[in-house]
């Protein structure tokens, strides 16, 4: 072996683990409003209809101020 493989072997640092993984996705900092429910309760279909039938009302409530637009 020559000088330069036994010098660059020597001087590598020690190789770490990565940080565990999150057990619990529902604590992770990135996300906002998520609820926790039980097993089994998911939240209605009906509250996303009526979700998107408000937010496309109150859009063409608004665009039906702004002239110019047939």
């Amino acid at each position: 072996m020559s000088a330069d493989t036994e010098a660059g072997a020597a001087s590598t640092p020690p190789v770490t683990t990565p940080p565990a993984a999150i057990a619990d996705p529902a604590r992770r900092a990135d996300v906002l409003f998520r609820v926790r429910r039980d097993e089994g309760h998911e939240i209605s279909a009906w509250w996303m209809i009526g979700a998107f039938l408000a937010t496309s009302g109150l859009v063409i409530l608004l665009l039906s101020g702004v002239p110019g637009i047939a």
